[in-house]
């Protein structure tokens, strides 16, 4: 890694965007924990104040990465259905965590309110609009998908798939003695079914949305009756 970002350095000047590259590859390097401008800079074979000319702190590098990462997110194409549509977008947003998993639990607790961030939010909050929402019930749909997108990127990034957070750890023996529901649903928490838990999830969360809408037309149709 180290190698391959020298070089680049070596063939020009020291740029926001091969910065912001090599802060994303420390990162996933040395953890989020371990990330530093010191280990950046020795990344970049450059001096740390050369990064703070671009950057004047660690949290305007932040920013950055982050709105690398949302800028990067289309919204999907107007002329598919709503429900496809809503289905891009949340998955769009759930890559995020697999391209930079250790990066993910930064960027999901990150308050987003820059411009690039607003943008987004601005066309996602469009995009429950166009479903048949009101503002209020958007607001608060959008709330409800981020609970269940956000704890999902952190759950496949932080959780179960870093293994046991106790110390004090069961035999496979006593956890099927003790334990036999956790045994038998244990097959179900690895990474190989991230994909189908979220699905089913996510259809669920697609499915009362749709009924939510179609129950408040219908409420609205019998009222002009």
């Amino acid at each position: 890694m180290d190698t391959s970002i020298k070089k680049k350095r070596v063939r020009g000047r020291l740029s926001r965007e091969m910065i912001e590259d090599a802060a994303f590859e420390v990162i996933e390097k040395e953890g989020l924990a371990g990330f530093s401008m010191r280990k950046l800079a020795a990344a970049l074979g450059c001096e740390a104040m050369s990064i703070y000319h671009h950057f004047p702190s660690v949290a305007h590098l932040h920013e950055a990465l982050v709105d690398r990462l949302v800028g990067a997110l289309e919204m999907p194409d107007a002329s598919l259905p709503w429900r496809q549509r809503m289905r891009i977008a949340i998955e769009d947003f759930r890559s995020i965590g697999r391209d930079h998993p250790a990066y993910a639990t930064f960027f999901v607790t990150y308050r987003m309110n820059s411009p690039i961030c607003l943008a987004w939010l601005n066309g996602i909050l469009s995009l429950f609009r166009d479903g048949g929402f009101d503002t209020e019930l958007s607001a608060r749909l959008f709330r409800a998908v981020g609970y269940y997108l956000m704890g999902a990127v952190l759950d496949e990034n932080a959780g179960y798939a870093k293994g046991p957070s106790a110390v004090n750890t069961v035999s496979d023996e006593q956890l099927a003695r003790d334990f036999p529901n956790v045994m038998a649903a244990g097959r179900f928490f690895g990474t190989a079914e991230f994909d189908k838990t979220f699905e089913l999830g996510l259809d669920m969360l697609l499915d009362e949305m749709e009924r939510l809408r179609d129950g408040a037309d219908a409420g609205q149709l019998s009222g002009k009756v």
